[in-house]
Protein backbone atom coordinates (compact mmCIF):
# COMPACT_ATOMS: atom_id res chain seq x y z
CA UNK A 1 0.00 0.00 0.00
CA UNK A 2 2.66 2.40 0.57
CA UNK A 3 4.08 1.64 -2.48
CA UNK A 4 1.26 2.60 -4.92
CA UNK A 5 0.22 5.73 -2.24
CA UNK A 6 4.12 7.05 -3.82
CA UNK A 7 2.86 6.80 -7.01
CA UNK A 8 1.17 10.48 -8.88
CA UNK A 9 -1.74 8.18 -11.01
CA UNK A 10 -3.04 5.92 -7.99
CA UNK A 11 -5.45 6.36 -5.33
CA UNK A 12 -4.55 4.51 -2.14
CA UNK A 13 -7.44 3.65 0.16
CA UNK A 14 -6.70 1.03 3.19
CA UNK A 15 -9.27 -1.84 4.05
CA UNK A 16 -12.39 -0.44 3.38
CA UNK A 17 -14.46 -3.54 4.17
CA UNK A 18 -13.21 -3.43 7.00
CA UNK A 19 -16.13 -1.88 9.35
CA UNK A 20 -18.19 -4.05 7.14
CA UNK A 21 -16.10 -7.05 8.38
CA UNK A 22 -16.83 -5.88 12.08
CA UNK A 23 -20.49 -5.37 11.75
CA UNK A 24 -21.09 -8.73 10.63
CA UNK A 25 -18.34 -10.59 12.87
CA UNK A 26 -19.73 -9.33 16.77
CA UNK A 27 -17.34 -11.54 18.09
CA UNK A 28 -14.64 -9.40 17.04
CA UNK A 29 -14.53 -6.69 19.92
CA UNK A 30 -10.79 -7.07 20.33
CA UNK A 31 -9.71 -6.31 17.48
CA UNK A 32 -8.17 -2.69 18.27
CA UNK A 33 -10.00 0.40 17.80
CA UNK A 34 -13.20 -1.68 16.30
CA UNK A 35 -15.56 0.77 17.89
CA UNK A 36 -13.52 3.62 16.17
CA UNK A 37 -13.84 2.15 13.19
CA UNK A 38 -17.54 1.25 13.52
CA UNK A 39 -18.03 4.69 13.90
CA UNK A 40 -16.16 6.25 11.42
CA UNK A 41 -16.44 3.85 8.24
CA UNK A 42 -19.01 3.23 6.29
CA UNK A 43 -20.34 0.03 7.74
CA UNK A 44 -22.48 -1.75 4.44
CA UNK A 45 -20.71 -3.68 2.55
CA UNK A 46 -22.78 -3.32 -0.72
CA UNK A 47 -21.95 0.25 -0.40
CA UNK A 48 -17.98 0.04 -0.03
CA UNK A 49 -18.11 -2.10 -2.87
CA UNK A 50 -20.30 0.13 -5.15
CA UNK A 51 -17.61 3.30 -4.18
CA UNK A 52 -14.93 1.09 -5.63
CA UNK A 53 -16.26 0.42 -8.76
CA UNK A 54 -16.73 4.27 -9.17
CA UNK A 55 -15.30 6.74 -10.86
CA UNK A 56 -12.23 8.45 -9.89
CA UNK A 57 -9.35 10.94 -9.83
CA UNK A 58 -6.51 9.19 -11.51
CA UNK A 59 -6.04 6.39 -14.26
CA UNK A 60 -5.08 3.88 -10.88
CA UNK A 61 -6.64 2.64 -8.06
CA UNK A 62 -4.90 0.65 -5.21
CA UNK A 63 -7.76 -0.83 -2.77
CA UNK A 64 -6.15 -2.80 0.53
CA UNK A 65 -8.08 -5.64 1.11
CA UNK A 66 -7.96 -8.06 3.91
CA UNK A 67 -9.69 -11.46 2.33
CA UNK A 68 -11.46 -12.15 5.57
CA UNK A 69 -13.45 -8.64 5.21
CA UNK A 70 -14.89 -9.97 1.95
CA UNK A 71 -17.19 -12.32 3.77
CA UNK A 72 -21.26 -11.75 3.33
CA UNK A 73 -20.51 -10.08 -0.39
CA UNK A 74 -20.76 -10.89 -4.22
CA UNK A 75 -17.66 -11.45 -5.13
CA UNK A 76 -18.11 -11.14 -8.62
CA UNK A 77 -17.27 -7.35 -8.41
CA UNK A 78 -13.75 -8.68 -8.52
CA UNK A 79 -14.14 -9.21 -12.17
CA UNK A 80 -13.54 -5.75 -12.39
CA UNK A 81 -10.33 -5.04 -11.41
CA UNK A 82 -7.05 -6.97 -10.93
CA UNK A 83 -6.67 -9.08 -8.08
CA UNK A 84 -3.42 -9.40 -5.93
CA UNK A 85 -3.68 -12.31 -3.04
CA UNK A 86 -0.23 -11.13 -0.71
CA UNK A 87 0.42 -14.09 1.52
CA UNK A 88 3.27 -14.71 3.93
CA UNK A 89 4.74 -17.76 5.91
CA UNK A 90 2.54 -18.39 8.36
CA UNK A 91 4.67 -18.64 11.24
CA UNK A 92 5.76 -15.59 10.59
CA UNK A 93 3.02 -14.00 10.25
CA UNK A 94 1.05 -15.51 13.46
CA UNK A 95 4.16 -14.03 15.32
CA UNK A 96 3.38 -10.95 14.51
CA UNK A 97 -0.03 -10.59 14.26
CA UNK A 98 -0.07 -12.48 17.77
CA UNK A 99 1.71 -9.10 19.04
CA UNK A 100 -1.46 -7.28 18.80
CA UNK A 101 -3.95 -10.13 18.65
CA UNK A 102 -3.23 -13.09 21.35
CA UNK A 103 -5.11 -15.75 20.41
CA UNK A 104 -5.75 -15.33 16.34
CA UNK A 105 -7.99 -18.01 15.11
CA UNK A 106 -8.02 -18.87 11.20
CA UNK A 107 -11.06 -16.15 10.54
CA UNK A 108 -8.59 -13.46 11.85
CA UNK A 109 -5.85 -14.70 9.23
CA UNK A 110 -7.15 -15.61 6.14
CA UNK A 111 -5.30 -18.76 4.53
CA UNK A 112 -8.72 -20.80 4.09
CA UNK A 113 -10.29 -18.06 2.83
CA UNK A 114 -7.04 -17.28 0.33
CA UNK A 115 -7.46 -20.34 -1.25
CA UNK A 116 -11.18 -20.29 -1.71
CA UNK A 117 -10.47 -16.90 -3.16
CA UNK A 118 -7.67 -17.99 -5.31
CA UNK A 119 -10.03 -20.61 -6.51
CA UNK A 120 -13.07 -18.61 -7.20
CA UNK A 121 -11.28 -16.29 -9.10
CA UNK A 122 -9.52 -18.64 -11.44
CA UNK A 123 -12.57 -20.96 -11.67
CA UNK A 124 -14.11 -17.55 -13.35
CA UNK A 125 -10.87 -16.56 -14.91
CA UNK A 126 -10.78 -13.03 -13.20
CA UNK A 127 -7.81 -11.21 -13.37
CA UNK A 128 -5.70 -12.69 -10.42
CA UNK A 129 -1.97 -13.37 -9.30
CA UNK A 130 0.07 -14.38 -6.54
CA UNK A 131 2.49 -12.74 -4.64
CA UNK A 132 4.78 -13.96 -1.63
CA UNK A 133 6.28 -11.63 0.89
CA UNK A 134 9.41 -13.53 1.45
CA UNK A 135 9.84 -13.60 -1.81
CA UNK A 136 8.76 -9.98 -2.83
CA UNK A 137 11.28 -8.58 -0.06
CA UNK A 138 14.08 -10.80 -1.38
CA UNK A 139 13.75 -9.76 -5.25
CA UNK A 140 11.88 -5.96 -4.54
CA UNK A 141 12.17 -4.34 -7.66
CA UNK A 142 12.05 -7.33 -9.26
CA UNK A 143 8.65 -8.33 -7.83
CA UNK A 144 7.23 -4.93 -8.37
CA UNK A 145 8.37 -4.65 -12.01
CA UNK A 146 6.29 -8.19 -12.64
CA UNK A 147 3.44 -6.46 -11.09
CA UNK A 148 3.28 -3.90 -12.79
CA UNK A 149 3.29 -5.63 -15.70
CA UNK A 150 0.80 -8.03 -14.92
CA UNK A 151 -1.48 -5.25 -14.27
CA UNK A 152 -0.44 -3.49 -17.15
CA UNK A 153 0.51 -0.51 -15.73
CA UNK A 154 3.79 1.66 -16.17
CA UNK A 155 6.79 0.65 -14.20
CA UNK A 156 7.60 3.18 -11.41
CA UNK A 157 10.57 3.45 -9.29
CA UNK A 158 8.80 5.74 -6.84
CA UNK A 159 7.33 2.71 -5.44
CA UNK A 160 10.22 1.53 -3.81
CA UNK A 161 10.60 4.31 -1.41
CA UNK A 162 8.78 6.93 1.10
CA UNK A 163 9.34 9.05 4.02
CA UNK A 164 9.06 8.10 7.04
CA UNK A 165 6.14 8.36 9.62
CA UNK A 166 2.10 7.88 8.37
CA UNK A 167 0.65 8.86 5.64
CA UNK A 168 -2.72 10.35 4.83
CA UNK A 169 -4.23 7.27 3.30
CA UNK A 170 -3.37 5.41 6.62
CA UNK A 171 -6.81 3.56 8.21
CA UNK A 172 -7.76 4.44 12.02
CA UNK A 173 -5.96 1.54 13.07
CA UNK A 174 -3.04 2.24 12.07
CA UNK A 175 -1.70 3.78 15.34
CA UNK A 176 -2.19 -0.05 16.96
CA UNK A 177 -0.96 -1.79 13.57
CA UNK A 178 2.11 0.12 11.48
CA UNK A 179 4.23 1.03 13.99
CA UNK A 180 7.15 -0.51 11.44
CA UNK A 181 5.67 0.88 8.36
CA UNK A 182 5.65 4.65 10.58
CA UNK A 183 9.52 3.79 11.18
CA UNK A 184 10.61 2.68 7.16
CA UNK A 185 11.32 4.64 4.39
CA UNK A 186 10.98 1.68 1.92
CA UNK A 187 11.10 -1.97 1.65
CA UNK A 188 13.61 -3.79 4.15
CA UNK A 189 15.65 -6.78 3.01
CA UNK A 190 14.42 -10.14 4.04
CA UNK A 191 15.08 -11.05 7.32
CA UNK A 192 13.95 -14.64 9.16
CA UNK A 193 12.11 -14.51 12.17
CA UNK A 194 14.14 -16.77 14.39
CA UNK A 195 11.54 -16.03 17.51
CA UNK A 196 10.13 -19.37 18.94
CA UNK A 197 6.03 -19.22 17.98
CA UNK A 198 3.96 -19.58 21.61
CA UNK A 199 2.91 -23.12 21.85
CA UNK A 200 -0.88 -22.39 21.60
CA UNK A 201 -0.55 -21.27 18.14
CA UNK A 202 0.94 -24.10 16.81
CA UNK A 203 -1.89 -26.22 15.81
CA UNK A 204 -3.25 -22.93 14.07
CA UNK A 205 0.06 -23.31 12.15
CA UNK A 206 -0.42 -26.79 11.27
CA UNK A 207 -3.54 -25.64 9.48
CA UNK A 208 -2.43 -22.87 7.98
CA UNK A 209 1.25 -24.45 6.61
CA UNK A 210 -0.45 -26.61 3.93
CA UNK A 211 -3.03 -23.76 2.91
CA UNK A 212 0.41 -21.72 2.46
CA UNK A 213 2.51 -23.81 0.25
CA UNK A 214 -0.78 -24.24 -2.16
CA UNK A 215 -0.65 -20.67 -2.81
CA UNK A 216 3.05 -20.87 -3.37
CA UNK A 217 2.18 -22.27 -6.44
CA UNK A 218 0.84 -20.16 -8.11
CA UNK A 219 3.23 -17.00 -6.95
CA UNK A 220 4.80 -14.98 -9.01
Amino acid sequence: MYGFAQRKDTVVEDEPLYAHYLKLSPSKPYHPGANEILARMENDGKKVVEHMLGEFDRPIVFFKNMTHHLIGLDWSFMKNGINIILTRDPKEMLLSFSKIIEKPVMEDIGYAMQWDLLQYLKGNKYPCLVMDAKKFLMDTEGQITKLCEACEIPYDQQMLKWKAGPIPEDGVWARYWYQNVHNSTGFQPYQEKREPLPGHLLPLLATCEPLYRRLLDYSI
